[in-house]
């Protein structure tokens, strides 16, 4: 782990705007920084960055954070990956704590998996080049796939030398432990002894992650035995998981950002051959179907997706049902059919990025008019193969999460399909419920769950407040509050005196007195911490809180610290010299009053919870008594709430 010296360094030293600005184009506006959010598409910027808080929000998506999370969120890094980044960015020498042996263990082995993914690659790149077996081999397959030297050396291609086991004796020979050679899949270790190489005789296609680094390998047989499988990927391994990876992520990433688009095929050389061509917003699933983790990929970067299948695929049918996930996800899809007889690599190995892109644009067509005209070609004159088409149709529509976009797409396949809408829309809705009702069922029990053992393992009254949404906005003020303001002092006005207080002193002091806990994990957590900081004598400021190690602080810090910023004083008001109080001004009135009214919702939820008690007939009369007098003790408070308040509170 890293020490925290080391940490508070890197965020001393990270300019938010220098981070993000390597990855997003910022215009100055104000005190701050501008741009359409890197996270979801749009065209009015609402993705914002403020130097002066050290953390950047989308006021669209809802995402937020420091520069840290920012790389952690936009390059799929995990915390101490993107602190190591931000290290390097600065030139700050990254020093770790001591871990527990497990820890040290489960690190060492993936780093050294890593390496050795990364020696394998430099080695297959070697071969190709400087061995006549790679030259004739390697070179010659990819010279006769139209790669030229700089797009080969781009993509890192290589090969393996078909001596069955070259490369691993090289590697251990070279240090490399059997371990990892044998946990990456590089090398098979023989039941009679002696090894394996597994991609022996093979061209070399290294699998990048998001990154950059490279995690697994694709080989390509040279050989004509049919026997022998044409490509043979990495097994899953520690390094490796192929449902979260898409060859070529790496290298279009940003191509994909740029143009709000990720384009869709299906194998290595599909990828190279459209990038060499100028095409370079495109991905593969390496020929498996589609998985969640790879959507997910997709929409870090772009909301759009096109499909390109091969003129005579026989495939197109089998891949369908992984565009319904797509469509689940929310993500737009169109598709695009070659010409008979070409496949992606080929038709990019005729045009250039122009003619593609003209190509693409006019013969694009949008996924379910695709699969209605497709399924309804097989169902002429075939009423049974029709109400099947249509049923098909209606589910791919059903899964689209935009209710605007599925009315658009049942009155379109309504018209292609010559069938009543109405029916339509009924289908679509019977479907709907089906797959909301699962989950609502779920989450019923689930919460019948909890209120059973609460009712069994927790009878005191404060552990029976359920968390309603009116208290949960109030939490969040306090904690607003004491972020921003909370060794801040303000004049209050106690009768005919003027008393001068702490803003923390008022929230921490009432809170702590009535025995109340914060019902929000998350801002249980800042509470308690903001409270051993100030009993420590350590000075607070929100920073601590917006540079947390853990996100899901940070991430709720920053949404607190900004949920007002979106919102502007009218002009109009300013025009007509209406005056509107700065939220410092409003401190105090609006402290005292956000924590009567958090108790009072409190109160309000521990007598609803008496009450139901009390509603119990089976109640011997003495418990009966108790519980009456804890709701008149209870009310009592409410009351003088209320009058706190200068309004009843029902």
């Amino acid at each position: 782990m890293i020490d925290k010296a080391t940490i508070d360094r890197i965020f001393a030293a990270a300019n938010i705007v220098e981070v993000v600005g390597d990855f997003v184009t910022l215009k100055k506006k104000g005190i701050n920084y501008q741009a359409c959010c890197p996270f979801h598409n749009e065209k009015t910027p609402s993705f914002v960055v403020s130097p002066s808080k050290g953390l950047f929000k989308c006021f669209g998506c809802g995402k937020g954070g420091n520069a840290v999370t920012f790389v952690m969120e936009h390059e799929n890094m995990t915390y101490p990956e993107a602190l190591k980044y931000v290290a390097r960015k600065y030139g700050i020498e990254v020093a770790e704590r001591e871990q527990t042996p497990e820890e040290v263990r489960r690190n060492d082995d993936r780093e050294s998996m890593m390496v050795v993914s990364s020696y394998a690659a430099d080695y297959f790149v070697r071969t190709l080049h400087d061995t006549p077996e790679g030259q004739s081999i390697g070179i010659g397959y990819f010279r006769e796939r139209g790669f030229s030297d700089a797009t080969i050396r781009k993509f890192g291609l290589g090969y393996c030398p078909d001596g069955g086991d070259t490369f691993t004796r090289q590697a251990l020979a070279d240090g490399y432990k059997e371990e990892f050679l044998v946990g990456t899949g590089l090398t098979i270790k023989r039941e009679t002894g002696g090894y394996y190489d597994r991609f022996c005789g093979r061209v070399m296609f290294p699998i990048h992650g998001i990154s950059g680094r490279v995690t697994a390998f694709g080989g390509r047989t040279m050989r004509t035995d049919k026997k022998v499988a044409k490509y043979l990927n990495s097994p899953e391994s520690e390094i490796y998981h192929k449902s979260d990876v898409l060859y070529g992520i790496y290298f279009a990433k940003r191509a994909i950002t740029q143009q709000d688009c990720c384009i869709l095929v299906e194998g290595y050389t599909d990828v190279i051959s459209m990038h060499q061509s100028g095409i370079e917003n495109v991905v593969a699933s390496s020929g498996t179907s589609l998985t969640d983790g790879q959507i997910r990929l997709i929409g870090r970067f772009t909301r759009n997706v096109t499909v390109i299948y091969d003129g005579d695929s026989a495939g197109i049918k089998a891949s369908l049902r992984g565009i319904d996930m797509i469509l689940k996800d929310g993500l737009n899809v169109r598709v695009v059919l070659l010409p008979d007889g070409d496949d992606p690599d080929s038709f990019a190995r005729k045009h250039n990025a122009t003619e593609l892109r003209d190509f693409i644009l006019s013969h694009e067509e949008d996924f379910i008019s695709f699969k209605t005209r497709l399924l309804l070609a097989e169902a002429v004159g075939d009423p049974l193969r029709k109400a099947a088409l249509i049923a098909d149709i209606v589910q791919s529509i059903s899964v689209i999460p935009d209710a605007i976009t599925r009315s658009v797409y049942t009155r379109e396949c309504s018209r292609q399909m010559e069938i009543d809408e109405q029916i339509l829309l009924r289908e679509i809705a019977l479907r709907r419920v089906e797959h909301t009702a699962g989950n609502e069922a779920k989450e019923f029990i689930r919460n019948q769950e909890i209120i059973r053992r609460r009712t069994e393992n927790q009878p005191a009254a404060i552990a029976q407040v359920e968390a309603g949404s009116s208290i949960e906005e109030l939490e969040n003020e306090l904690i607003k509050y004491l972020l921003k303001y909370g060794e801040h002092d303000f004049e209050y006005v106690e009768g005919k005196e003027v008393v001068e207080l702490n803003v923390a002193e008022v929230i921490i002091n009432d809170l702590d007195q009535n025995g109340i806990v914060m019902k929000n994990a998350v801002l249980h957590k800042i509470y308690e911490e903001y409270k051993t900081l100030r009993q420590s004598g350590e000075g607070i400021g929100m920073n601590h809180f917006i540079n947390h190690p853990d996100p899901e602080v940070s991430n709720a810090v920053v949404n607190l610290l900004t949920y007002d910023d979106n919102y502007m004083v009218s002009k109009l008001w300013k025009k007509f010299d209406i005056v509107v109080e700065s939220e410092q001004e409003r401190l105090p009135v609006a402290v005292p009053r956000a924590v009567i009214l958090y108790k009072s919702k409190v109160i309000d939820d521990i007598i609803a919870g008496l009450r139901a008690k009390l509603a119990d007939q089976s109640l011997p009369e003495e418990e009966q008594a108790t519980l009456t007098h804890q709701i008149s003790v209870l009310n009592q408070e409410r009351t003088l709430i209320s009058k706190k308040l200068s309004r009843l509170i029902v």
